[in-house]
């Protein structure tokens, strides 16, 4: 009698430029966020902004955010949020990273291509809202 292994194929991960663009405004100027992130880092924010440590799970909204901007509006962000003249409040933060992380868990895009036998997945539907509605 032989055993049968236990394997199971994942797939491919989806290329980055299949994403759609994400950004956002603060005191009137634009910043280009990465389309998607690596689930590792959302799984990191959760567990560190579930800290029962108020300056860890602080620590990981700045972190979170600083990880989803594109690189060249990454550095004008952190200089934006810690200008004291530019009175960013912590709820704002937090309404940032609430707002990233849906767009992160509930994007659509393109669906993804499976191995042959697999069953495909199917893009959902536009989460994302109009500048309009903020």
């Amino acid at each position: 009698m032989t055993k049968k292994s236990r394997f199971k194929d994942f797939g491919k991960t989806q290329p980055l430029e299949d994403y759609d663009p994400l950004g956002f405004a603060l005191n009137g100027e634009d910043f280009s966020c990465r389309p998607a992130i690596a689930g590792a880092i959302l799984l990191d924010f959760v567990r560190r902004a579930d800290s029962n440590s108020g300056s860890v799970a602080a620590e990981a909204i700045i972190q979170f955010l600083e990880d989803s901007l594109e690189e060249p509006d990454r550095e004008r962000f952190v200089a934006m949020i810690r200008d004291p003249d530019v009175i960013v409040e912590v709820e704002t933060l937090g309404e940032m990273a609430g707002w990233l992380i849906e767009q992160y868990t509930s994007r659509p895009t393109k669906p993804r291509t499976r191995p042959a036998g697999g069953r495909s997945s199917i893009g959902r539907g536009s989460t994302d809202t109009s500048s309009e509605e903020e």
